[in-house]
């Protein structure tokens, strides 16, 4: 059945900018409760008399392919290289919308997300470095420079009220710039050996789907099958496979065929031709104007909207789920906790996180606050800046996902998702607390 929000007009023009938006932070939100669910039973199942069930799961290998062209993958691998090039292909498009349309648009009105995200990274990764620093674990730095979107909103999401709209639109623009920084982290410092020959064919068939975006292609076949050839041309090349999610994005075409001016006079014209009988029966007249109108409907409506509201589900209800579990499992028994949170990988991180997120994001916007680069949005206090700071501390997917490119060996690894884990749930449950504070303080003064 259809919400209001999807059958009503917008009673002021604000309303319809803002109710897209609306609907991501609510399908972030519930995302973030499964994704608690997932991580929850990954850990339960990891830690129990089926633990060898859970680890010999992913493990299987998985074969895809025909004839001479074969790939023999773990399970594993195939969600983490596979279904994580969707999710970051998704990343690619919200970038992309964001920068053309969202609230990176402006200079001014993308600066305090700017420099609130490069805080995020920068001072995260210094503490780490600052720890590990002259050991061999110095190659997870990346690691709590990342933000799960997911989960940050899906705790803002229970303040209810409380969490103005403004503070989760900056939390959701943050977290896609940190998304944008992850990308760039992984392709730059998180590449292996590189295949010049996989490389070029991987050029040429950029080149291929940005010509097809010039000439005006909108179909989705045409994405599929060359955005699939991208994805193994960089399978084979040396950088992690999951960047082609975000490049073919950016090849995804923003632009409408069919003017919304057009779109209005035709849809009108179309309407006009369907009979006042409420009858089950279709006429001739009908059914083409009915059809019509759906040919039409696509076409005043972007690729890039249209693929980012069709994957958006299975992203955030099966992939990101699916990787949670596959990757959250730790076995704890072997290590008491405390001798494991000390180790100097889960200590790094835990700082990185926990702490650096807090410092960096607080003071950087600050700072740009400060030199006049930016301005609070309406509504937002200092306070609920600091307790968003804190909440970007939740790295969860995107740092999973890196410490699995950091570190080959288990042991190592383990440590890497034990040292996520408590700093997620820290930066989860104080950034519940002080914006529930902060909350209802304003309230209170209102």
């Amino acid at each position: 059945m259809a919400s209001n929000h999807d059958i009503l007009p917008a009673d002021r023009p604000v309303d319809g900018l803002l109710r897209p938006i609306q609907s991501f932070i609510r399908l972030e939100a519930a995302s973030g409760i499964i994704l608690l669910i997932m991580a929850a039973l990954a850990l339960i199942w990891a830690n129990s008399p089926w633990a060898s069930a859970y680890f010999d799961l992913w493990n299987i290998y998985v074969t895809a392919g025909a004839g001479s062209f074969i790939i023999e993958k773990p399970l594993l691998l195939w969600i983490n290289d596979g279904l994580m090039a969707i999710f970051f292909f998704l990343v690619g498009l919200e970038i992309k919308r964001e920068v053309l349309v969202g609230e990176l648009t402006s200079p001014r009105q993308a600066m305090l997300p700017i420099m609130a995200a490069v805080g995020g990274m920068v001072v995260p990764a210094g503490l780490y470095a600052l720890i590990t620093g002259g050991t061999e674990f110095i190659t997870g730095w990346g690691i709590p420079m990342a933000t799960d979107i997911a989960f940050a909103l899906g705790i803002l999401a229970l303040l209810g009220s409380r969490a103005p709209t403004s503070l989760k639109i900056f939390l959701t623009a943050l977290a896609i710039i940190d998304d944008l920084g992850a990308v760039a982290v992984i392709a730059i410092f998180y590449t292996a050996e590189i295949s010049l020959v996989a490389l070029g064919t991987a050029a040429v068939l950029l080149v291929v789907l940005v010509v097809g975006n010039r000439l005006g292609i909108q179909r989705t076949f045409f994405y599929v099958i060359f955005g699939i050839a991208l994805w193994l041309a960089f399978l084979k090349s040396g950088v992690h496979a999951t960047i082609a999610g975000v490049v073919l994005a950016m090849t995804i075409p923003a632009r409408r065929r069919v003017d919304i001016g057009i779109f209005r006079e035709k849809a009108n014209s179309y309407l006009g031709m369907l009979g006042a009988s409420d009858a089950d029966e279709t006429t001739s007249d009908e059914s083409t104007a009915i059809q019509a109108m759906e040919v039409l409907s696509k076409g005043a409506e972007t690729p890039l909207a249209r693929m980012e509201h069709a994957l958006h589900p299975w992203v955030a209800f099966f992939i990101m789920p699916v990787f949670a579990l596959a990757n959250a499992g730790v076995a704890l028994g072997g290590v008491p906790i405390g001798e494991a949170l000390m180790h100097p990988i889960s200590l790094g991180i835990i700082a990185g996180l926990f702490v650096g997120k807090q410092v960096g994001v607080t003071f950087f916007s600050w700072l740009a606050v400060r030199l006049g680069w930016a301005e609070l949005p309406h509504g937002i206090s200092w306070g609920q800046v600091y307790g968003v700071a804190i909440l970007t501390g939740v790295g969860f997917t995107m740092s999973l996902f890196i410490a699995n490119l950091s570190f080959p060996d288990p042991e190592a690894l383990d440590r890497a998702k034990t040292g996520i884990l408590a700093a997620s749930f820290l930066a989860g449950v104080l950034g519940y607390i002080i914006l529930s504070r902060t909350g209802k303080a304003k309230e209170a003064t209102a």
